[in-house]
């Protein structure tokens, strides 16, 4: 079983920054491509970031030059600096990793972490 944990949601004003975390235990083989999602009130959930196992990395054009996306392969966790943040990033961000385990390769979702951006 593959649990992704994230942190580092909360309230912030519009111009200021938060760093979200996400940890994925269990038994886990590898990691391939881990990213960020963020669903709005009334809307689909659309990607924010991704970054494969080599450090690769794509991003949303509503994002661009304002967050990063990164991880940390040996404690297997991915990063999402947000920065110059603006109410419309309000969202609730899932944390996604495709994981290989002992019963093979799967798509695995957090919990989800509440960002709100005041104006």
């Amino acid at each position: 079983q593959v649990q992704l944990v994230e942190s580092g949601g909360g309230l912030v004003q519009a111009g200021g920054s938060l760093r979200l975390s996400c940890a994925a235990s269990g038994i886990i083989f590898s990691i391939n491509d881990m990213g960020w999602y963020r669903q709005a009130p009334g809307k689909q959930r659309e990607l924010v970031a991704r970054i494969t196992s080599a450090a690769g990395t794509n991003y949303a054009d509503s994002v661009k030059g304002r967050f990063t996306i990164s991880r940390d392969n040996a404690k297997k966790r991915v990063y999402l600096q947000m920065n110059s943040l603006k109410p419309e990033d309000t969202a609730v961000y899932y944390c996604n990793a495709l994981v290989l385990t002992t019963i093979g390769r799967g798509d695995y979702w957090g919990q989800g972490t509440q960002v709100t951006v005041s104006s």
